[in-house]
């Protein structure tokens, strides 16, 4: 009979053998943090108060943006907590809830992704339509499709977690709580909680990237079909950015679910990089990939600091 100790908080972990250097490690992460706040707080800012930017291309970049803060400050408290104060202890219900948004908001930025590819392949294969068809309506049904979907489908497992015992060792591997490492901690039967999550990926975000990929072959079908060398190369220019966001955030998730699944004898380190890297390089990657590439985001960051200027 396993003891009971499903009371006791769940211990979150930072850079085993490294304790002594947390603080030292904590300052290249505070500056990634604050770097992801701003880079994606300056693209709101920007779009909701630039008319100029008022377009459909912009409204999901506006989510994408806001999904990313929303990750950002999902994990930034737990992660500078053990790295700052070695605050470890994490409740189950905190831990939980921590859990729930980190999965919801992956396959929210997933689908997220997918509307930024369905603006894309209207905007060149039908662009006499493009207002028509991408009215503001319709863009506000597609983000709320994306979250509704990335905020429902993970509530199964999640639920779940709070029947389990948890009588195993409490500690974690990772400064936040993933739902993978919870539910081996549990003492009970998690063949629901190991089969559900692998259909809802293969439905959502491998689905997604399949549709993101096939959307792009007729894009580029579409794109080659124009006379002008100058038109083609102008049209492609208006996806660059979206392409990059896509291979920065797949590869990633490809990545971490290859080593969570697959990786029993890769050393914890690399899990422990592999997870920072997925939840602090696309939210701090997105907002310098539209800057650089997109003319708009450029004009309006000029016209913010030209502004700002006047008041010294």
């Amino acid at each position: 009979m396993w003891p009971n100790i499903s009371a006791a908080p769940f211990l979150l972990t930072g850079f085993p053998g490294l304790e002594t250097a947390h603080h030292w490690i904590s300052i290249p992460f505070f500056a990634v943090y604050v770097s992801v706040l701003f880079g994606n707080g300056t693209l709101l800012y920007l779009i909701k108060n630039d008319h100029t930017l008022h377009e459909p291309m912009y409204y999901f970049l506006a989510m994408l943006a806001g999904t990313d803060l929303m990750v950002t400050l999902t994990t930034m408290p737990t992660v500078m907590g053990v790295l700052w104060v070695n605050h470890r202890e994490m409740s189950h219900g905190a831990c939980f809830l921590q859990a729930y948004c980190i999965h919801s908001l992956s396959i929210v930025e997933s689908g997220i992704l997918l509307a930024m590819a369905y603006d894309r392949f209207i905007a060149i294969r039908s662009p006499l339509k493009y207002t028509s068809i991408l009215t503001n309506t319709r863009v506000v049904k597609l983000g709320m499709g994306a979250f509704m979907r990335g905020f429902i489908s993970i509530v199964p497992v999640i639920v779940r977690l709070f029947s389990f015992p948890y009588c195993h060792s409490h500690v974690l591997s990772h400064a936040f709580c993933l739902h993978q490492e919870i539910m081996k901690l549990a003492c009970a039967d998690i063949t629901f909680n190991r089969l559900y999550p692998v259909i809802l990926i293969s439905l959502t975000i491998f689905l997604d990237s399949l549709i993101i990929l096939f959307s792009y072959i007729l894009i580029l079908k579409t794109v080659m079909g124009i006379a002008s060398g100058k038109e083609r190369a102008k049209a492609l220019n208006t996806c660059i950015s979206h392409i990059g966001c896509v291979l920065i955030f797949y590869v990633t998730v490809i990545g971490l679910s290859f080593i969570h699944r697959f990786g029993e004898n890769v050393p914890q380190v690399v899990h422990i990089i592999m997870s920072y890297v997925y939840f602090l390089f696309p939210p701090l990657m997105n907002p310098i990939i539209y800057s650089i590439k997109t003319k708009q985001i450029q004009y309006g960051i000029r016209r913010l600091f030209s502004r700002e200027n006047k008041y010294f």
